[in-house]
């Protein structure tokens, strides 16, 4: 792998950690822009500064996951990467342009399935990594919906004789709060799933023709250059800044209506979920995770009050992300092969 080509994937990677914040913005900032505490403009810059912040706090152990725990280390060439991140990107680009909330997480994830198998087969497959994974696609807005309505459930009981709108006016101010602990979750998880594909590219690059790798690039298994963490944190949090406005009115008016106390906590079970699964490493989608918390929330008021018809269309998009993204990946693997 010669270094110009390395640059370019290395690129590639940082636009899809771009494109996450992008696509992922409205996971951040839905609820708090929909119950009218933050204007959109405000509520960007807050998400994107508490993605970055989310930095000094959390250890790598989700880059670990999808960097050595996902596909075989040994068969990842550039090719594969190239393969991966081109099935990551268009997915995204597809359900961003259609509105559609999908998980930017089992994108990345299913384009490094589909282009290891395109190259080596199943038999490149790491089972236990990757069914942690998929079995999070269920657990995760299982466990948000639990800890929202749970949550919903305690504030209705705590307030139950506190006027509507002292609680209104006091859940503007917490859901300053329940936002920026959610977009720390969100920064936490997704960030280090690409600074996990950098480093598998590292590693390598370095193992395969080290004399082409600067010295303050190359990775090893034990080693994951601070960089790598410290650049794909700011895309993450650039790319969040502009946001995704076509997903922001589905996650937040349309699957159900949300007030103060219904997004604060909409955005303190789902952000639980996050810090959870962050400290066991594994690799989450935070649009499963906030989808969940919002229809826990709604389903507290009234069942009624959840538009199924709309989150039924989400799920659809969450079983179809990662064999359209590995599909995708499969065909880039080729073409790769064919241009490099």
């Amino acid at each position: 792998m010669s270094f110009e080509i390395l640059v370019i994937l290395v690129a590639l990677a940082l636009l899809f950690d771009f494109m996450n914040g992008f696509h992922d913005a409205a996971n951040s900032i839905a609820t708090v822009v929909s119950t009218g505490v933050l204007r959109p403009q405000w509520a960007v810059l807050w998400a994107a500064f508490f993605n970055f912040v989310a930095y000094f706090l959390f250890p790598l152990k989700v880059a670990a996951t999808i960097g050595k725990g996902t596909i075989d280390p040994g068969i990842v060439d550039h090719y594969v990467i190239f393969g991966a991140l081109m099935g990551a990107v268009v997915w995204n680009a597809i359900t961003w342009w259609y509105g559609i909330p999908s998980s930017s997480s089992h994108a990345l994830i299913g384009g490094l399935v589909g282009a290891a198998v395109a190259k080596s087969g199943t038999d490149s497959l790491i089972s236990a990594g990757l069914i942690k994974t998929v079995s999070f696609i269920v657990v995760s807005p299982l466990l948000g919906l639990l800890l929202g309505s749970l949550l919903m459930l305690a504030v209705s009981w705590i307030f139950f004789r506190v006027a509507p709108r002292r609680v209104d006016k006091w859940f503007r101010r917490l859901q300053l709060v329940s936002a920026s602990l959610y977009s720390l979750g969100h920064g936490g998880n997704d960030a280090q799933k690409t600074a996990g594909i950098i480093w598998m590219l590292l590693i390598s690059a370095t193992a395969s023709n080290p004399d082409a790798v600067p010295h303050w690039m190359q990775a090893h298994n034990d080693h994951l250059p601070a960089w790598v963490v410290m650049a794909c944190y700011l895309m993450i949090g650039g790319g969040t800044m502009f946001g995704g406005w076509r997903i922001v009115k589905t996650m937040g008016q349309k699957i159900t209506k949300l007030k103060p106390v219904g997004g604060f906590c909409a955005e303190t079970g789902g952000a639980m979920t996050l810090f959870l699964a962050t400290a066991f490493g594994i690799p989450v989608s935070t649009t499963h995770t906030i989808t969940g918390a919002i229809v826990g929330v709604g389903s507290c008021n009234n069942v009624k009050a959840v538009r199924w018809g709309v989150a039924s269309n989400i799920v659809w998009a969450w079983i179809l992300t990662i064999p359209c993204s590995a599909f995708v990946a499969a065909l880039s693997w080729e073409i790769g092969r064919r241009i490099f």
